[in-house]
């Protein structure tokens, strides 16, 4: 399957259920030279001999294509955060908090906005839900025409495909933290 290595996958699950690769075979409808072919990733199997590999292993269909992540790509350091800035629009910057985010299903953004502004100008809209919490500072966030005030510690659930800024009529900078959804994007 290219560089998709199910082989190891399948031996892990096969030893775990302590089977050998002939009664595997007897339980899969499959030949023994070809169980032992994918788990050498040397074979080229069908959705339908897939489907019944995992049916005898007992895992769902996906867990033979899920990618190894090593344990250190989990941890994203202070120093090697990616910032976000439009040389436009100085007044806002965004740290990307996300460990490997191209990996990731969310995305945590850490949104510092400088006094006297709001975010980007105008209005706000994408696909997926977000979440902000206001880390430092006190904040308005506008949906179309109804704005809020919210304080330190406040939350605020923005809706996919709404309407939305951020305003900060203060003479200081304020801190937001945003959980998004993949689909934000």
């Amino acid at each position: 399957m290219g560089d998709m290595k199910i082989g190891k996958r399948i031996i892990e699950h096969r030893r775990a259920k302590s089977l050998t690769i002939r009664d595997f075979a007897e339980l899969t409808g499959l030949s023994s030279s070809l169980l032992s072919q994918l788990e050498r990733d040397m074979g080229n199997p069908t959705l339908s001999a897939l489907k019944s590999i995992s049916s005898v292993l007992g895992i769902p269909l996906s867990a033979l294509f899920i990618e190894e992540i090593d344990n250190e790509s989990l941890i994203l350091r202070k120093e090697d955060r990616k910032k976000i800035y439009n040389p436009d629009e100085k007044h806002i910057i965004y740290d990307v908090l996300t460990p490997n985010p191209l990996k990731s299903n969310v995305e945590l953004l850490l949104m510092n906005l400088k006094s006297n502004s709001e975010t980007y100008g105008g209005f706000s809209q994408h696909e997926g839900e977000e979440i902000a919490y206001v880390l430092e500072g006190e904040t308005y966030i506008e949906f179309q025409n109804e704005e809020f005030l919210l304080f330190e510690g406040d939350t605020v659930r923005i809706l996919s495909n709404r309407r939305h800024k951020f305003r900060n009529p203060t003479n200081k900078d304020i801190k937001v933290l945003f959980i998004k959804s993949k689909l934000a994007y």
